[in-house]
């Protein structure tokens, strides 16, 4: 799923959660940030091109808006950090691990790690095993479900029809 996306999601899960349960503001921004934040962090090997060569901006957005079989070619370095970057966010293996340790730290479920959480659950079921897919397992395994590719067309359209809807509805019961 992109990234503005997974952002007003677990936006709109936090109004819910609110609504049952007082969630403060701060909470509520720190769990928006760590659902944006896994791929924000694959993306900083990146930003950091764009803001040391010339033609590093381009090789960002290129990556940024590519569809399958339509990467931007980069340096194996780049490629193999980028990579690396993004499997560590998105595993339920690496998540879980620091799940643990804040729990152990603070003797409760950090909220915000949340938004981590359902970043991974979504994007499990909306990466295809040709785009960027999930390893869930990393660094176990690369193995990623084939979901439907978050940047189909018909999806993303679909993707925030719903998410449209969710927040009418919420916002008119309220």
């Amino acid at each position: 799923m992109d990234i503005v996306a997974h952002g007003v999601w677990v936006s709109l899960g936090a109004v819910w959660m609110h609504r049952h349960r007082r969630l403060d503001r701060r909470t509520a921004a720190m769990a928006v940030g760590m659902a944006v934040v896994p791929d924000l962090i694959q993306l900083l090997p990146l930003g950091y091109l764009a803001l040391v060569t010339s033609d590093g901006w381009s090789v960002l957005q290129a990556y940024a808006n590519a569809l399958p079989g339509y990467e931007p070619a980069m340096s194996p370095v780049l490629s193999e950090l980028t990579h690396h970057l993004h499997c560590v966010m998105h595993s339920a293996l690496v998540a879980g691990v620091v799940t643990a340790v804040c729990w152990l730290w603070l003797r409760r479920l950090w909220l915000p790690l949340l938004g981590w959480w359902s970043h991974i659950l979504i994007d499990v079921f909306t990466h295809s095993a040709d785009f960027y897919p999930s390893p869930v397992l990393y660094p176990v395994t690369y193995w990623g479900f084939d979901g439907i590719a978050w940047n189909t067309p018909w999806f993303m359209v679909v993707n925030y029809l719903v998410m449209l809807a969710v927040a009418t509805v919420m916002f008119r019961r309220k």
